[in-house]
């Protein structure tokens, strides 16, 4: 959704509703001018809890993000926090059908271009979804391992699902995320382009997330890797050595119990 404050009356006071209806979009506020009053409502009738995270650009000038709570404001992001390029405010919305953004933008003298763009998502059914505002790196990523059902359950639901080795493990301690250097032999499903294959060794490359928390650590053999993509990143779902979750594939096919087919070739 593009915009821009130079397409209002110069006397106007009126605050510009933009209504999005989609659970994941972004908005482009170019020349930010007084404020905007974003209304996120897609149809999640049945989410009894949902958590919307917000990404500001890496060059967010111009303006502030507040979120509408109980008849009140509260500042979500700042208007600097564009030059960390990994940070994610999450926080509980108490209507998920309806969730109010306040876009404001910050009083300056000149007409220089500055542009306010964010990218947002919403998470339905989150453990981290309550009452509390929170910010963090990201509220889906899970440190406990998957058991067989959830397993199998990742194998045919998840945005990547992908067989490799860790090489490296690096903390990121003011974004508070781990990020997994990882080598891979086989990408089976990806929703975009993260992992990337090399033309010359035709190996595919890619970084995964996690929270730190979870202290995933580099080590010997071979993992499926399973997970969500969120503002083009990858995170980190299931984990399972490789021959571990054949043999629980494996013995749930035998059963009819798989809930999807899994193309291994």
């Amino acid at each position: 959704c593009p915009g821009s404050g130079l397409s209002w009356e110069p006397r106007s006071r009126a605050v510009e509703q933009v209504h999005l209806r989609c659970t994941e979009g972004s908005l482009e506020w170019m020349y930010p001018a007084r404020a905007l009053r974003v209304i996120l409502e897609p149809n999640l009738s049945s989410a009894q809890h949902t958590t919307v995270c917000i990404k500001p650009a890496s060059d967010f000038q111009g303006a502030s993000i507040y979120v509408e709570c109980a008849g009140q404001l509260h500042l979500v992001v700042r208007k600097a926090e564009g030059a960390r390029p990994h940070h994610v405010s999450c926080f509980s919305a108490h209507t998920p059908q309806r969730v109010a953004l306040f876009p404001q933008a910050s009083p300056q003298r000149d007409i220089s271009r500055r542009t306010a763009s964010f990218q947002y998502e919403l998470l339905s059914n989150q453990s981290a979804a309550g009452h509390n505002f929170r910010k963090m790196a990201l509220v889906e990523a899970t440190c406990r391992p998957c058991d067989n059902v959830e397993l199998l359950m990742a194998i045919c639901s998840s945005d990547f699902v992908v067989k490799g080795a860790i090489r490296n493990v690096s903390l990121d301690s003011e974004n508070h995320m781990s990020q997994l250097d990882v080598s891979l032999q086989k990408v089976y499903r990806q929703k975009n382009s993260i992992f990337q294959q090399d033309e010359a060794s035709g190996e595919w490359r890619g970084p995964i997330r996690t929270l730190p928390q979870c202290k995933v650590k580099k080590g010997g053999g071979d993992f499926l890797f399973a997970g969500n993509e969120h503002f083009g990143e990858a995170w980190l779902g299931c984990a399972p050595r490789f021959k571990d979750f054949m043999f629980v594939y494996w013995a749930a096919r035998e059963r009819g119990a798989n809930p999807c087919e899994f193309q291994l070739n």
